[in-house]
């Protein structure tokens, strides 16, 4: 894994001067980065670059970077892996190799081949920093799917910084952030931030698959060598003409390449297992290439409701991995909460931020790389609100505007109270399923919505209207707008699946992951991002990825080539923590001091008195607004940290861990 960072001064500095500034900011990225650190700077032009080494591939100091090219022209410091490296390599042939780590593969293709023709080559996840001596140019590059982040901007005098994370920026001696309200507006509707917007003014996101050059004199140039978007216009015009048992076969094909090259590392390796599909089949295609028992890792949770540890258990005794499962109370998960601030650098609020910390952070106890089962549900359509919203739209676009807003007006009339008592009770331990809520939400954004595009964003959203909650904000507009004509033969669940997966999948689900992972020094493969992989998702057929009501048909039928099906089959959890009754609960005194009127007032960002209104009833029982209460704790609970709040947990100051046990 490891950070990378650096800053391109316009105004000049000495080389001493760039090189402290380059420490400063890759110290503040040694979580990401623990075996090692290095620096490089130009003073005649300005340009330093930092970089923090979690050591996976060629353990030597010849894997040291800021890495200098063969012949001198290139500088590149690389946070990632590349998995197709040694094929890269065998593809040059001779060559004054130095050693064997993949960030020597990338600059040795440099050199033969450019950066535009090299980008398209590399199989992996990556975020870049590369600088060309002799055309005096900065150019930056991300993987085609956001697994790595890289942040970039200018700061007052024209100076450029980048990083991996937010915290190296800050550390440059000139920094000065202001926060974009805008962009506040947009995490309140997400509960991320999704790029190219940062929660600073002038700070950016690089997009997946983009790259970025910037020259000395700041002109810039930039563009996709890889977009998500036009991958799944190919694939779906090209679709695979493949019997069931072929179908099966093919994907066995290429996710099982996927894993076997994502297996190799010179650390300790294991995976995450929940016992759901997608972790259970990485799983079972990494035992089929071990050549000893695999290591797989699942937290459990004493509230059943949550708990699925007691399933990943039976997967992994019928695989017969090397299975460590770690039961944490609510406590140990309450004690992670004072963290998450400083662990994500930005607001992020999705509550799963929590068990996923708990389970990379036990993991790392015992292997430096992790495989994941992540983007299973937005490749081979596995999320329940694709059936639901698909059902809900085709009903809805027979009936007049009018009568859909006439009938949203009669469903808020009663209150939410009222339809849950209607509905029947709500299952024990399942307090945020409330029906009352949800036929809420329903009337007040779903019926009256004008096009598909417009439901489906409402369906995902938290706040309804996040601009009129963020004083002075105007909400701009993402991916998650594109209109549904533009996408014309594909199906509307084929249009939502794509909408998650250059949303929701790089903003959310790889920032939860990266963060957390990276927060412990380990680092996390996703072997279903693998871009080959995602192409092929794209060329399956609807009928072969929901069948009988059920999503991931295609990824069911390989696992269960493995794993008996009555282990699998069972209704979704998902990977939560009842935060609605910690709210209420053990966060109480905690939530009250962050949102009090006065400290709402003091940040000055935030409609004061709907956050109150919404607080109060969520307290009371009447609504569960947690979701909601959530978005703002977890930026004023970022906005404090970052304003030097002595009362508030410094990023890596841990409880004791709770006790793992084998299995």
């Amino acid at each position: 894994m490891c950070g990378i960072t650096g800053t391109l001064s316009m105004s000049g500095a000495s080389q001493d001067s760039l090189l402290a500034t380059a420490k400063a900011m890759s110290t503040a990225l040694r979580h990401r980065g623990p075996d090692d650190e290095g620096q490089w700077a130009d003073a005649d032009n300005g340009i330093a670059i930092g970089h923090r080494r979690l050591a996976i591939v060629d353990l030597t100091p010849l894997g040291h970077q800021p890495m200098v090219s063969t012949c001198g022209r290139y500088v590149l410091a690389f946070n990632g892996e590349i998995y197709n490296h040694l094929a890269l390599r065998a593809e040059i042939g001779a060559w004054n190799w130095r050693g064997h780590s993949d960030t020597e593969t990338i600059l040795a293709c440099i050199t033969v081949h450019g950066l535009q023709a090299t980008l398209p080559k590399l199989v992996g996840m990556f975020a870049i920093a590369l600088w060309d001596r002799e055309q005096r140019e900065l150019t930056l590059a991300r993987d085609r799917m956001g697994e790595k982040p890289l942040y970039w901007g200018h700061l007052p005098g024209g100076d450029l910084v980048f990083g991996s994370e937010l915290k190296a920026l800050r550390a440059h001696p000139r920094w000065q952030g202001e926060i974009d309200r805008d962009a506040l507006a947009l995490y309140m509707r997400h509960n991320a931030i999704p790029a190219p917007y940062s929660i600073y003014r002038s700070i950016k996101k690089l997009r997946p698959g983009e790259w970025l050059t910037i020259k000395r004199d700041g002109a810039t140039r930039s563009g996709l060598y890889w977009d998500c978007i036009a991958a799944a216009r190919s694939g779906h015009a090209a679709p695979l003409d493949l019997d069931d048992a072929q179908a099966v076969d093919a994907l066995g094909d290429v996710l099982g390449a996927a894993v076997k090259d994502q297996m190799v590392a010179d650390v300790p390796l294991g995976a995450f297992l929940s016992g759901g599909v997608d972790s259970s089949l990485i799983a079972a295609l990494m035992c089929r290439h071990a050549s000893a028992p695999v290591r797989t890792f699942t937290i459990g949770f004493s509230e059943s409701a949550y708990n699925e540890a007691h399933h990943a258990k039976a997967v992994a005794a019928h695989l017969g991995t090397d299975h460590t499962e770690l039961y944490v109370s609510p406590q140990d998960a309450l004690a992670v909460i004072p963290k998450l601030p400083a662990i994500y650098d930005e607001p992020f609020a999705d509550s799963s931020q929590i068990p996923t910390f708990l389970v990379a952070e036990m993991a790392r106890r015992h292997v430096t790389v992790a495989l994941s089962g992540d983007a299973g549900d937005e490749l081979f359509a596995g999320y329940n609100r694709y059936l639901l919203a698909d059902r809900i739209w085709h009903r809805l676009e027979r009936l007049p505007v009018a009568v859909r807003r006439v009938a949203a007006k009669a469903a808020l009339s009663l209150s939410p109270g009222v339809w849950s008592a209607l509905g029947g009770l709500v299952p024990a331990g399942r307090a945020h399923g409330n029906i009352g809520d949800k036929v809420h939400k329903f009337a007040r954004t779903v019926l009256p919505a004008q096009t598909q595009a417009e439901m489906y964003r409402a369906l995902v959203s938290h706040w309804d209207e996040p601009a009129r909650i963020v004083l002075g904000a105007s909400e701009p507009p993402t991916l998650l707008q594109l209109e549904r004509g533009s996408f014309a033969g594909f199906s509307d669940i084929e249009y939502m699946s794509l909408l998650d997966q250059i949303t929701y999948l790089p903003d959310d689900i790889l920032v939860k992951v990266d963060r957390a992972a990276m927060a412990t020094s380990l680092e996390t493969r996703a072997p279903l991002l693998d871009h080959r992989v995602v192409e092929f998702a794209w060329r399956v057929p609807m009928h072969q990825k929901i069948r009988a009501g059920k999503g991931k048909w295609l990824m069911r039928e390989l696992l269960y080539r493995d794993v008996p099906r009555e282990l699998i089959e069972r209704p979704k959890q998902g990977f939560a923590v009842p935060l609605d009754a910690w709210l209420r609960g053990p966060l109480r005194d905690w939530a009250a001091d962050l949102i009090e009127p006065r400290a709402l007032h003091r940040a000055g960002l935030f409609d004061v008195a709907e956050v109150q209104r919404r607080w109060q009833e969520h307290l009371s029982g009447k609504r569960n607004w947690h979701y909601q209460i959530w978005d703002v704790l977890m930026f004023q609970a970022w906005h404090r940290e970052m304003n030097g709040d002595a009362g508030s947990e410094r990023f890596g100051a841990s409880p004791a861990p709770a006790e793992a046990c084998a299995a």
